[in-house]
């Protein structure tokens, strides 16, 4: 973990010195403020969505630009916290941006929305999936990734058809993207007429799971659902297999992380994960996972291609627009289709993608993963 956050911490001193220097030139470029975790437990999923983001942005400033202006990258640190969240959501505006990608967790991305819609700032999100961000009918907000409300029933199908457990414990971290997920799932499994004997929640940060896995024990579950990120699911596989629970575990993308591997060691082998489809092995993408390779970044991270897609999609709309006006490009943006290394992309009138698959995937010991069979 230590050595993940040294990267991370160059990473983000490279980006915050790019945006520094752009500033002097403010009026020649368009900001794009990529807000996200720099630091804190999930820190390495901002690393996916900001690698990505800034690859689009200098793949397009090479082209040429946008209307003839730069595109400049200003990084924002929220920790995943829903008040660093608000804060920074308030210094983009106070900061003149107009343009957002980001942010990363649903708990955040939701209170740092109200605030870019009442203050006319677009923004598209390529991670945060809960369906309750884009429910309220706003104008300025966007994703370029699928919703729970899609994930669930993918994990849901998955478990039902291929698994067949007998009895079912659904645990969620209590936080608005975990316990949305974790819903889905419970309630797909229980419409198919499999039991759900357990569904709790644990808390963020929790290290000691001894009584959740005695309860599990109890309850004779065969399989685990866990709503949430990887850093408890990490230590919740590995106490697991210590204490010899043995069922199988599934969890949403907030888990693919490889340092999920590192947590839970050996005992990571075997989690179900539901997944963006894996873009980097699209043989169309080959040129742009080398550009990534060539900077040493993994392009294999769920957020990597969402994100990349996300400052694309502005900068074509601001394009067809011709300008930055942001209500203008809300409307180009809901009336546009994209060829994207997502694939083609368009919006409905949520600013919902109106069509995203996620794919089970069987995740390995050694960080890898295979599509799930």
């Amino acid at each position: 973990m230590k050595q993940a956050n040294r990267k991370l911490s160059r990473l983000f001193a490279a980006l915050a010195l790019a945006g520094a220097a752009g500033h002097a030139l403010a009026a020649d470029t368009i900001r794009i403020a990529l807000a996200g975790p720099v630091t804190g437990a999930v820190a390495q999923y901002g690393e996916m969505q900001f690698i990505g983001a800034q690859m689009a942005i200098e793949r397009i400033n090479q082209a040429g630009g946008v209307n003839g202006q730069k595109l400049e990258a200003v990084v924002y640190d929220d920790a995943c916290d829903p008040k660093q969240a608000v804060a920074v959501a308030n210094r983009i505006v106070n900061d003149g941006i107009s343009f957002v990608v980001g942010h990363l967790c649903s708990s955040s991305t939701q209170p740092a929305s109200d605030i870019y819609e009442d203050e006319g700032i677009l923004m598209i999100t390529a991670a945060s999936t809960s369906p309750e961000i884009t429910a309220r009918g706003y104008r300025m907000i966007f994703r370029t990734i699928g919703l729970d409300s899609l994930q669930g029933p993918t994990a849901g199908r998955f478990i039902v058809e291929t698994l067949k457990p007998a009895k079912v414990a659904v645990i969620h971290d209590k936080q608005q993207y975990g316990e949305g997920i974790a819903t889905a799932v419970k309630s797909a499994v229980e419409k198919a007429g499999i039991p759900v004997a357990l569904f709790e929640g644990i808390n963020a940060g929790d290290k000691d799971f001894s009584a959740l896995i005695a309860k599990l024990k109890r309850e004779g579950v065969d399989f685990v659902y866990y709503g949430g990120y990887h850093p408890e699911l990490g230590l919740l596989l590995r106490q697991s297999a210590e204490k010899g629970l043995k069922v199988r575990f599934m969890g949403p993308e907030g888990v693919g992380n490889s340092e999920i591997s590192a947590i839970a060691g050996a005992a990571a082998e075997g989690l179900l994960v539901t997944l963006p489809r894996a873009f980097d092995q699209d043989p169309k993408n080959q040129a742009l996972v080398e550009a990534f390779k060539a900077k040493k970044q993994d392009p294999s991270g769920p957020f990597v291609f969402p994100a990349y897609a996300a400052v694309q999609v502005i900068a074509e709309a601001i394009d067809k627009t011709g300008g930055t006006d942001t209500e203008e490009v809300a409307t180009a943006l809901r009336s546009m289709r994209f060829d994207t290394p997502t694939g083609t992309l368009a919006f409905d009138d949520k600013g919902d993608l109106k069509d995203f698959s996620f794919v089970v995937y069987e995740w390995h010991a050694d960080g890898s993963k295979s599509e799930a069979k």
